[in-house]
């Protein structure tokens, strides 16, 4: 908060006597005088009111919380909390700009005002995200809060644009849940948790909450701290192409080994790594040990590409192109040979943002893939404005098509739309033989699952490729890997797999 500063006191005193002994003048400056006395005490005072969206400041919400409270335990009721915040606010600032993103909150707060009456209290907490005070018998707050999400199911109209945003709601009742300040903490906790749940939803407070925060903030505290203490690691996954069986490719995939919480699933960790903001340093350290390992087998004769997954923050970030192509520079990598793999749902945010980090991936000529495809709402349109080479189809279609006729439909609708982009298609969660000879006969490219081999360890990838004609089922063909040397004198792989040869 910008507060007025008093002049020196001494320097206004000369400048007064500047203006003569009149009476007229000294009254004037006298009254001047004290003016200017009483503004540092006015502005110091906290704002009742937020500047941006006219609502209740958070410091004047929060006291009179603590009045409603007071006077609801002396009438022996409760009061309750609704804590609502913007699903979709991150992707209007970043296509729109700031100043467009406050006239989106201007409008929020319209909206809500009118929904609520003008009796209701409202704030603006912080950010995008609003609470409101429901002092009304037991049920209006739960009932309040559903209408609200219904309501921004519509779009908002700023100037004469429209502008899609979500809502999300939690709710938090006192005496039951908390009492003073904390109500606010509580309700916030909820509505977390809903949008943890994909948002666009309202949900009352319950004390497990509270426990999934304390072990996030666990998660957090000691995932600062994974990378220096080398507790991170990648494993890979092979793809298998589709026809001739051989490895075309690997996926590196994270994995958190602690030694006390165990293995910590990357769905556990990278939300709250992402959350924290930790998600740049874990992402950097992925790509670097990707590369360098890519290094490694392309020295080896191991001449497959190489796949990370890309984040949504690291996609928005201008260094990532850049350390990208540095990287694949230095280790004499060809650009071709590695992928980067970006979910649907990033792929589709149409933002400014997104767009140019597409656009510098196409400029260094990596290999794009764009994964959990399916899930979302692509077209061709859109596609086609991709650098994508690949789609890969979100293994829970390929879970159920052997079952079901819509599953059966969207792969077969994906294969198509890869065709007509001429786009390679890639199944994932392949696990049984029967899913893999369907998609055999629907004409998938290449297909990674649990039916040809698991996430294994580097190490492990290069035996693999020396010994497939021992190891591996008669599924396969003796040479799994294509453009790999053979085997018989590998100096390169003995450097790689410590203790062969």
């Amino acid at each position: 908060m910008l507060i007025d500063l008093l002049q020196d006191p001494a320097g206004l005193t000369a400048g007064l006597a500047m203006l003569g002994a009149s009476a007229a003048g000294g009254a004037w400056a006298s009254n001047r005088w004290q003016r200017r006395r009483a503004r540092p005490a006015r502005s110091a005072a906290p704002s009742d009111v937020d500047r941006i969206t006219g609502s209740m400041s958070r410091a004047r919400f929060e006291a009179l919380l603590v009045e409603r409270l007071a006077a609801a335990e002396r009438r022996g009721g409760g009061i309750g909390l609704i804590y609502a915040g913007l699903d979709g606010f991150r992707l209007v600032n970043d296509n729109h700009g700031h100043v467009f993103g406050d006239e989106v909150l201007r409008s929020t707060a319209e909206r809500l005002r009118a929904l609520c009456g003008p009796a209701m209290p409202l704030c603006r907490v912080a950010g995008d995200e609003f609470a409101i005070l429901v002092d009304a018998p037991g049920g209006a707050d739960e009932a309040l809060a559903r209408r609200l999400v219904e309501a921004f199911a519509d779009a908002l109209k700023v100037g004469s644009q429209s502008v899609s945003v979500g809502l999300s709601a939690g709710i938090a009742r006192a005496p039951e849940h908390s009492g003073g300040a904390r109500l606010l903490g509580k309700a916030a906790a909820a509505m977390r948790s809903v949008k943890r749940g994909g948002g666009g939803a309202h949900a009352l407070f319950d004390p497990q909450i509270e426990a999934q925060q304390r072990e996030e903030f666990t998660i957090a505290r000691e995932l600062r701290q994974a990378i220096d203490k080398h507790e991170l690691e990648l494993v890979y996954q092979p793809k298998i192409d589709a026809q001739s069986l051989q490895v075309t490719a690997v996926e590196a995939l994270l994995r958190w080994r602690h030694p006390t919480l165990g293995a910590v699933s990357p769905a556990r960790f990278i939300p709250v790594a992402e959350k924290h903001g930790l998600i740049k340093a874990i992402g950097n350290w992925v790509l670097d040990r990707a590369l360098v390992q890519a290094a490694e087998w392309r020295r080896a004769g191991l001449r497959m590409r190489v796949a990370i997954n890309v984040s949504g923050y690291q996609m928005r970030q201008d260094e990532f192109a850049a350390r990208l192509g540095r990287g694949l520079r230095a280790h004499g990598l060809t650009p071709g040979r590695f992928t980067c793999e970006i979910t649907e749902s990033v792929a589709m945010e149409d933002t400014a943002v997104t767009r140019n980090a597409f656009a510098r991936l196409g400029e260094i000529g990596v290999h794009v893939s764009i994964d959990d495809f399916g899930t979302g709402h692509s077209n061709l349109s859109a596609l086609r404005r991709l650098p994508a080479e690949e789609l890969k189809i979100d293994r829970a279609f390929v879970a159920d098509m052997l079952h079901s006729e819509e599953a059966r439909t969207i792969v077969l609708t994906i294969l198509q739309m890869a065709r007509a982009l001429k786009l390679r298609v890639v199944a994932e969660g392949v696990e049984t033989v029967a899913q893999r000879d369907l998609l055999v006969m629907l004409g998938c490219d290449e297909l990674q699952g649990y039916l040809f081999a698991r996430p294994m360890s580097a190490r492990a990838i290069g035996i693999w490729a020396c010994d497939a004609s021992s190891t591996l089922t008669q599924s396969f063909r003796p040479s799994l890997f294509k453009e790999t040397v053979a085997c018989h004198d590998p100096p390169a792989l003995r450097q790689v797999i410590p203790g062969r040869g």
